[in-house]
């Protein structure tokens, strides 16, 4: 196991910040998280909150910096552009923006495009937690990838064929408290993913999806007529929300999907996709998107000639 830091990788998203100092055989020395997302450190600066980061480390001058994520959308740090799918992730890297006129080496990787015009569709951020996850799940061709703005990808080796974004973790961060629900789900607090409650609204959702939005006014009524409690409450409305978000991204029974996720959302879509009746695969949202970073470090390095880094 190495210990002499080589590079710098963040996953630098709308609400949150990633980052781990990595050794050339991707050893983690250390690691930093903040809720410095895009939209907190717009207007104070992107560089200055990283070096601010990287100084607390004591990070060198000469250790580059790859970032995935918001920071690369036209509201972050420098535009990082899409490429558009079929797309071959393993040129994701190569394709990388170099921030000028920075104190170090920094690139931003590019996302993912759906030019379509009835339907478009983009990624940034989950491509390269993608490269990760094809590296850690070879073979796989369906990936979920659950968050604010869930993902359903089809892939065909490493190349993305398609992808579908659902805004679930959205819809239930603002349904339980800007809606007429906050009466009756709270507003806030965790989800149960063994709550009969939660895999009932699963089964619900996925089911008969045509019926969510008379579902969604029963969690009211039930409060109401039953006395049903908010945490009972709150667990359906998410089940509610990912079965209709399964039946949308065309879940069967009997199916194998790499699951991308880590912590409470990993919990609830593995048992959640459990009840539908597929066959999960987990991956760690962290290791795939840190495996996908030093990977498309790598690619970079090897078409720009920097070839001293990992």
């Amino acid at each position: 196991m190495s210990t002499t830091p080589c590079l710098v990788a963040v996953d630098w998203g709308t609400s949150s910040f990633r980052l781990w100092l990595m050794s050339r055989d991707g050893t983690v020395l250390a690691e930093h998280r903040s809720n410095e997302g895009m939209s907190e450190v717009a207007a104070r600066g992107f560089e200055l909150v990283l070096e601010s980061h990287l100084s607390t480390l004591a990070v060198a001058q000469d250790i580059p910096v790859v970032i995935c994520g918001m920071a690369g959308s036209r509201q972050g740090w420098v535009e990082a552009g899409y490429i558009d799918i079929p797309a071959d992730l393993t040129i994701i890297g190569q394709n990388a923006t170099v921030v000028r006129d920075a104190a170090r080496k920094i690139i931003i990787l590019p996302g993912l495009a759906v030019r379509n015009v009835s339907e478009p569709d983009v990624m940034r951020g989950e491509e390269t937690q993608l490269l990760g996850a094809h590296l850690e799940m070879p073979g796989g061709n369906r990936y979920c990838m659950p968050g604010t703005h869930s993902k359903w990808v089809s892939m065909d080796g490493a190349s993305v064929t398609g992808f579908e974004t659902f805004m679930t973790g959205e819809l239930f961060a603002t349904i339980s408290a800007k809606t007429i629900l906050v009466h009756s789900t709270g507003g806030k607090g965790g989800v149960d993913a063994n709550d009969p409650a939660f895999l009932t609204g699963v089964r619900d959702g996925w089911t008969r999806p045509e019926k969510t939005t008379h579902h969604l006014f029963s969690i009211r009524a039930g409060q109401l007529l039953y006395d049903h409690g908010q945490d009972e409450n709150r667990a359906r409305l998410s089940g509610l929300l990912i079965g209709t978000e399964f039946s949308g991204a065309g879940v069967r029974g009997g199916e194998h999907i790499g699951l991308v996720a880590s912590g409470a959302l990993q919990r609830l879509y593995h048992a959640a996709l459990s009840e539908c009746g597929v066959t999960v695969r987990d991956i760690d949202a962290d290791v795939a998107v840190r495996r996908g970073l030093i990977e498309s470090w790598q690619h970079f390095s090897n078409t720009s000639g920097d070839r001293q880094r990992p």
